[in-house]
């Protein structure tokens, strides 16, 4: 499977060009751009908070769900995610530490929104397959968090990946990527069989997949700098995230 390393490897060092992020547009005048941000942000951290709220308060398949359903709701109601203060704290603690207020109220208040009506709509089958998984090892909620961002940041990077090479008529890189970083290292083939396999010479097959890899690093990098506010936290997840030195 794809780990940390594959993010890194190959390609450029230089990043992506600071512009105005996802996070910002949250307090954009355009409600239309504060719509689009909080739709991009519920799409990467629901599950992740998903998971935590499992963990933390040991809630059941379906509270949690209701929870997690009830926390993006409101905060998309009341616009809460544009009370992000990134001088004092990173966005994802930001949503940790509203969820633990939210999740606080709601145990003392016994009042968690249902599903139905007019809520956030999320498919969670997946996040409690993979929660299944890890559960019995009893994980530290807040490192489960961070290690289930990265896990949604990559899953994100891959999904667009897959589109752009389609979309593009390069499908075949990503096939090429999908084999050698997304399966099973047992079942892994080595580059002559992929260019046996594909008709490929083994030069197209390590430039096609180089390419494929350096796109999805900047991917990555283009997500990191969209859900955070300031040079320095952008900075600072790279590090957390790639394990490298921007």
């Amino acid at each position: 499977m794809m780990d940390r390393d594959t993010a890194i490897g190959g390609g450029s060092s230089r990043f992506p060009v600071t512009r105005a992020s996802v996070v910002e547009s949250l307090r954009s005048d355009d409600a239309d751009a504060r719509r689009r941000a909080c739709e991009r942000l519920v799409a990467l951290y629901w599950k992740p908070l998903y998971k935590y709220a499992r963990l933390k308060w040991n809630r059941s398949n379906e509270d949690a769900k209701d929870l997690i359903q009830g926390f993006f709701t409101i905060a998309l109601e009341r616009e809460s995610l544009a009370t992000f203060d990134p001088s004092r704290a990173s966005f994802r603690t930001f949503l940790r530490l509203l969820l633990d207020r939210y999740a606080s109220n709601e145990l003392k208040s016994a009042s968690c929104i249902k599903r139905g009506g007019d809520t956030v709509t999320l498919d969670f089958d997946a996040a409690e397959d993979e929660l299944a998984r890890i559960a019995a090892s009893r994980p530290d909620p807040e490192e489960l968090l961070r290690r289930e961002w990265v896990r949604s940041l990559f899953g994100d990077a891959v999904d667009r990946l897959r589109s752009e090479l389609d979309d593009s008529g390069r499908a075949q890189q990503f096939r090429l990527f999908e084999s050698v970083d997304l399966d099973d290292a047992a079942s892994r083939p080595s580059y002559r069989e992929l260019a046996a396999r594909l008709g490929l010479t083994e030069t197209k097959v390590t430039n096609d997949l180089a390419a494929a890899r350096r796109r999805f690093r900047a991917i990555v990098l283009e997500t990191l700098r969209d859900v955070t506010a300031s040079e320095l936290e952008f900075r600072a997840e790279v590090r957390a995230v790639l394990g490298i030195e921007p």
